[in-house]
């Protein structure tokens, strides 16, 4: 299991932006699709896509590039 997670949905464009944006970050992550669950969906329905580090409860909303998600694997390094 991955450090961070990438929220978001299928179809849409935002989120496939971001999970190259990840990628080339060199993070390694986990997806979450927020559709079928609704806690999810309460709480990042109009946020997504959402980077987050449960483990540390940090989270980067959109819109992020590579900088801001080297910065916050800084600060789960802190």
């Amino acid at each position: 299991m991955a450090d961070f997670i990438l929220y978001g949905t299928d179809g849409c464009h935002l989120c496939e932006e971001a999970e190259e944006i990840v990628r080339l970050a060199g993070l390694s992550f986990d997806t979450q699709d927020i559709i079928d669950d609704q806690a999810l969906l309460q709480r990042y329905g109009i946020k997504i896509p959402v980077l987050a580090h449960p483990g540390r409860g940090l989270e980067l909303h959109w819109p992020f590039g590579p900088e801001q998600v080297l910065w916050l694997v800084a600060q789960t390094q802190a």
